[in-house]
């Protein structure tokens, strides 16, 4: 019998686990007004990638990619949204940076709310390799696929920059769970 799928706590840090209820979450975008995951009505996912902000070099190539696949995602039925906690300049500035055309870019993302989603958060430490002052404090990265029925399918937090979800593999990988309707993994939470 399985047991009741409820929020997991880790030292005061909400552990999201698939198949369940991903928390609220509402940010304005630059061009494109205000993203709410209670109101997005994808075909078959929202992908919401959360990154580290413009200081960060390697986030910048991350949502270059991101933006160039966004016409792919669309065509398998996934909108994508890329936010962060940089306020409005900052996330025009990255935006520019990366020339984007058809990524939707979120700001203002309450700490609060990143911790909500799982994401770690990091202090500064001052400038970045490209010359940009961190912010006090900052979210790192996460990527999540999340149902119409804003239910958690698929979701990967990392504590560092570095080796994120490849968003070409993860188009190849939307073929294979659109065909075979694949369902969400890792969904258990009773006892061991």
């Amino acid at each position: 019998m399985q047991e009741q799928l409820l929020p997991k706590f880790v030292k005061g840090i909400l552990m999201l686990t698939p198949r369940q209820k991903a928390p609220a979450l509402v940010v304005r975008t630059l061009d494109h007004g205000r993203f709410d995951l209670a109101t997005e009505s994808p075909e078959r996912m929202a992908l919401i990638c959360f990154y580290r902000g413009l200081h960060c070099p390697i986030c910048a190539n991350y949502l270059k990619e991101l933006d160039r696949l966004t016409p792919e995602f669309a065509i398998r039925g996934v909108t994508t949204v890329a936010i962060s906690s940089d306020g409005e300049e900052r996330a025009r500035q990255m935006a520019d940076k990366i020339q984007a055309k058809n990524l939707r870019v979120g700001h203002g993302l309450g700490l609060s709310d990143a911790r909500n989603w799982g994401l770690y958060i990091s202090t500064s430490r001052g400038r970045t390799s490209i010359g940009i002052e961190e912010p006090s404090l900052f979210s790192e990265p996460g990527v999540f696929l999340i149902r119409p029925d804003q239910t958690v399918y698929y979701l990967s937090v990392q504590s560092m920059p570095f080796v994120r979800p490849n968003f070409a593999e993860m188009v190849q990988a939307l073929n294979f769970v659109i065909k075979n309707d694949y369902p969400a993994r890792g969904e258990y939470t009773g006892a061991i």
